[in-house]
C-alpha cells in the first residue's frame, strides 16, 4: 500500500495574516476583489525602491498579549496566525495529547529586524546589545514560540527553503502524519523581512519592480509588462489532521492535501533552469503521490513572483504539464511576494478556492507573453468546481516545492 492511500490528510484550519488583512476572511475578500496592497513603505523611503505590502494594523499585544515584545516580528506573525488556524480548526487544546501534536514552520531569513537593530545598537558599544537578540532571531525561534505558546510537544520542525519554505513546510508535516509520528501538525511558515537592507539587495538583484509612481500597478505576474516583484510579508498557517480524526469530532476539511513532491535544479543560486526540469520534476512527483494526473487537475494556484525569466520559464512548465485553458491564478498581484511564506500562505488559499469553489483573479494582468498560452484567471474571480489543484513554488538556490489538494 503507498503511503498516501493509507489514509488522507485533511486541511481543518487556516490562519492567514497578510498585505490583504488580518484572518482569513480579510486576505480572502481582498484577492477575490483583486485589489492590490502595494503601497509607500516609511523605512524604505530613501532607496530606490520606497514601496512594498505590509501587513495593516497589526497588533501584536492585542493578537498575543504583552509577551509579544519579546518576540521578532516574524514570530509574532506565525503565533498570530497559529492561534487563527487552531482556533477555526475548532482544535480542543483541553482533549489533544501534546506529544502527538508538532508543528513545521518555513521561513527564508528569520528575525532580519532583530539582527538589524541589534547591529545598530554594537556600534554604540557591546553593552547595549540585547540579550535577548539569539532568542529572538534564530531561523527556529517562530516554530519555537508556537510550541510555547500552545503547549505542544511533539516534533518542532523548521524548514528554509527560500521561496518555497511554506510549501516544503506542508510536505515535512504530511510526511510527519503518515509516518505516525503525529496525529496533527500546525503547518505553515511566516517572513518578516520588509527592511532597507533586504529591499536593497533584491533590488541590486534587479529582482524588484521599479515602478514607484504606481505600487499598485507593480506586481504583475505573467503580463507581458512585468518588470520584478514587490517585496511582502506575512504568515500562513494550515492544521493538518488525519481526515477520520477530524471528521471524528464533527470538523469538515477544506480539503485533503492528496501529493506533495519536491526537486532541486542544481543549476545557479538565483536563476532557475531556464528549461523548467526542475520545476515539472516537483510537479509531476506530486501528481503522482496523489495518485492523480495532469487531467484531473482543474486549477494552478501559481507562484508566478512577476519576474520576467521566472514567469516565463513557469508559464511553459504549466501548459505542457496541464490541459489546454486550465485556470491559472497568481496571488502575488495582490499580496506581493510573502517570500518564505508565499507557499503556505497559497496553498492556504488553494484550500479555500476548493472549499468555495472561487478563483480569486491575478490582479495588475493585461496581455501575456507572446505564445504563452496561459489561461490566467484576471477582472472578476472565476466560479466553477475545483475537484483538484495544484499550488507550487520555487525559491532560490533552485529550491522547487509543489502541493495537490483535492476535493474532500
Amino acid at each position: 500500500m503507498r503511503p498516501s492511500e493509507q489514509f488522507d490528510v485533511a486541511v481543518t484550519g487556516i490562519g492567514l495574516i497578510t498585505p490583504a488583512g488580518i484572518g482569513t476572511e480579510q486576505t480572502w475578500e481582498t484577492l477575490c476583489e483583486g485589489t492590490p496592497t502595494a503601497g509607500p513603505v516609511d523605512v524604505l523611503a530613501d532607496l530606490p525602491v520606497p514601496f512594498a505590502s505590509t501587513v495593516p494594523d497589526f497588533a501584536p499585544a492585542a493578537l498575543i498579549g504583552p509577551g509579544a515584545r519579546r518576540l521578532d516580528r516574524f514570530s509574532q506573525l506565525a503565533v498570530a496566525a497559529a492561534r487563527q488556524a487552531v482556533d477555526d480548526a475548532a482544535l480542543d487544546r483541553e482533549a489533544w495529547v501534546p506529544n502527538r501534536v508538532g508543528v513545521v514552520l518555513g521561513n527564508g531569513f528569520g528575525g532580519l529586524d532583530t539582527w538589524g537593530q541589534q547591529f545598530e545598537r554594537l556600534a554604540r558599544g557591546a553593552r547595549y546589545v540585547s540579550p535577548l537578540t539569539v532568542p529572538m532571531a534564530i531561523s527556529n525561534i517562530a516554530a519555537a514560540q508556537i510550541t510555547i505558546d500552545l503547549s505542544i510537544g511533539g516534533p518542532s520542525l523548521t524548514v528554509s527553503t527560500a521561496c518555497a519554505a511554506g510549501a516544503t513546510a506542508l510536505g515535512v508535516s504530511v510526511d510527519l502524519l503518515r509516518a505516525g509520528r503525529c496525529d496533527t501538525v500546525i503547518a505553515g511558515a511566516a517572513e518578516a523581512a520588509v527592511l532597507p537592507v533586504t529591499a536593497t539587495a533584491f533590488d541590486r538583484l534587479h529582482a524588484l519592480s521599479r515602478r514607484a509612481d504606481d505600487p499598485s500597478a507593480a506586481s504583475r505576474p505573467f503580463d507581458r509588462e512585468r518588470d520584478g516583484f514587490v517585496l511582502g510579508e506575512g504568515a500562513g498557517v494550515l492544521i493538518l489532521e488525519r481526515r477520520e480524526q477530524a471528521l471524528a469530532r464533527g470538523r469538515s476539511p477544506y480539503a485533503v492535501l492528496a501529493g506533495f513532491g519536491a526537486s532541486s535544479d542544481a543549476h545557479h543560486p538565483t536563476d532557475p533552469d531556464p528549461g523548467g526540469a526542475g520545476m515539472r520534476r516537483a510537479v509531476e512527483e506530486a501528481l503522482r503521490d496523489a495518485d492523480l494526473c495532469p487531467q484531473d487537475i482543474a486549477h494552478v494556484n501559481a507562484h508566478a513572483s512577476s519576474t520576467p525569466t521566472g514567469d516565463a520559464v513557469e508559464a511553459r512548465m504549466i501548459t505542457e504539464i496541464f490541459p489546454d485553458g486550465i485556470p491559472v491564478t497568481a496571488n502575488k498581484g495582490v499580496l506581493g511576494h510573502l517570500l518564505g511564506a508565499a507557499g503556505a500562505v497559497e496553498a492556504a488559499v488553494t484550500a479555500l478556492s476548493i472549499s468555495r469553489g472561487i478563483v480569486p483573479p491575478s490582479a495588475n494582468f493585461g496581455v501575456a507573453d507572446p505564445g504563452s498560452g496561459l489561461n490566467v484567471v484576471h477582472g472578476r474571480a472565476l466560479r466553477r468546481p475545483i475537484p483538484a489543484a495544484v499550488s507550487h513554488s520555487f525559491g532560490f538556490g533552485g529550491h522547487n516545492a509543489a502541493i495537490v489538494l483535492v476535493r474532500p
